[in-house]
């Protein structure tokens, strides 16, 4: 899609288009919470420099043109014009300063990955092919301290401590997803909310669960992470419903 005069200096179109699709697919799937959640992309090497959505701007209406850019080791970040939500600036600039390898980050409370969150027990079990993707690459966080400004972020961040791990299930929270790109982070997302959803539902039926042996579910996570450009072929399609319905996301 051409650039216009407005967004021709722009740095990091690409990612910011690939961005705002996800901010769009989000909010379309209910995934979001009205204005409160956030997604961030780191844009230097060593991950601290950032793209992130407006303060308390609704995903539905975001485009391209509209993410800031964020240094994750600029104390005065909240001072400036155009500051972050102080929450996403807790959140998401203490996991790219501790996370190098979280490129990407996104952070929701979907319905189905929360419920999972609120649970005693928040382990997600392998009873189906999508559970058994997240098998042993996921971390819980089980202390909850209250809106994750600064200090609640830079707790967040350190449980990542082990790269195959690329979900949070957030205790009392959500869920973070972090991932190389946007398209591998939407789509990790995606598939952990289905995921959550098919336990809940399970367990609703109150009936026995059929569960994965673990051999299994690790051999189908393995088998899914090699997957070939699964999830680049999802954004893009995205995309091009976004395209064909004369969306304004790449604006």
């Amino acid at each position: 899609m051409p650039e216009d005069i407005r967004t021709a200096n722009i740095t990091h179109w690409a990612e910011r288009v690939d961005l705002a699709a996800a901010f769009r697919w989000t909010a379309r799937m209910n995934m979001h919470e009205a204005v409160a959640n956030h997604f961030s992309l780191a844009i230097n090497e060593d991950g601290t420099r950032f793209l992130m959505n407006p303060n308390q701007m609704h995903f539905a209406r975001i485009r391209a043109s509209d993410l800031i850019e964020v240094d994750a080791n600029d104390p005065d970040t909240l001072e400036k014009p155009g500051a972050p939500d102080p929450t996403a600036w807790g959140l998401h600039g203490g996991l790219h300063r501790h996370c190098p390898h979280a490129r990407c980050a996104m952070h929701v409370h979907s319905i189905h990955a929360t419920v999972l969150a609120c649970l005693a027990d928040s382990t997600l079990p392998p009873i189906d092919q999508n559970c058994a993707t997240f098998f042993n690459r996921y971390v819980i966080d089980d202390g909850y301290g209250g809106l994750a400004f600064e200090d609640e972020g830079e707790r967040c961040a350190q449980l990542f401590t082990d790269p195959k791990q690329k979900v949070m299930i957030m205790g009392n929270h959500g869920v973070m997803v972090i991932g190389d790109t946007v398209a591998d982070t939407f789509n990790r997302l995606y598939y952990f909310e289905r995921a959550a959803e098919t336990y809940i539902r399970a367990l609703q039926t109150g009936r026995p669960l059929r569960v994965l042996s673990d051999d299994v579910a690790e051999k189908t996570a393995r088998e899914l992470e090699d997957y070939p450009g699964q999830a680049e072929r999802h954004m893009a399609e995205l995309k091009a419903i976004l395209d064909a319905e004369g969306s304004d996301y790449a604006a």
